[in-house]
């Protein structure tokens, strides 16, 4: 059982967020922490001619994309490992509930979509292994006729 497994992917971003929030001003305001996110660092050149200005938060809610599509992929596992990945899904999932709510610095829609998708690793998790435990019984089901 790799530590890695256990972890949640989406801790990534939460914490990669928690930095920003947390590094600059103590309890930062949502319009620091919007100013922060939304200036632009990276500019792309586009075969169109136009430029691609990407912005910390955007480049956020990618990498919270690319770890919800891991997660998803990691939530088809039913052994110990998986069942523990689930329940500290859960824990960010909360942490993330409570951050929203209780700290300006976390009162953006960035970080809402973030919560978001934690509550979606979250659901995927418990959905993905009621179903497989329903087919592993379905299996057994009729067995002894």
């Amino acid at each position: 059982m790799g530590f890695m497994t256990i972890i949640p992917l989406m801790f990534i971003p939460v914490a990669i967020y928690n930095v920003i929030a947390w590094s600059g001003e103590t309890f930062a305001s949502a319009d620091w922490v919007r100013a922060r996110l939304d200036t632009d660092f990276i500019s792309v050149p586009m075969a169109s001619g136009a430029t691609w200005d990407i912005t910390p938060g955007a480049a956020l809610i990618a990498l919270a994309l690319l770890m919800l599509f891991f997660e998803l992929l990691k939530s088809t596992g039913t052994g110990k490992a998986a069942v523990m990945n689930h329940a500290f899904s859960m824990v960010i999932f909360i942490v993330c509930l409570i951050e929203f709510l209780m700290f300006g610095a976390f009162a953006s829609s960035i970080f809402f979509l973030i919560t978001l998708m934690t509550l979606l690793d979250v659901m995927a998790g418990f959905m993905v292994t009621i179903a497989a435990a329903r087919r592993d019984f379905g299996v057994g089901e009729g067995f002894g006729d």
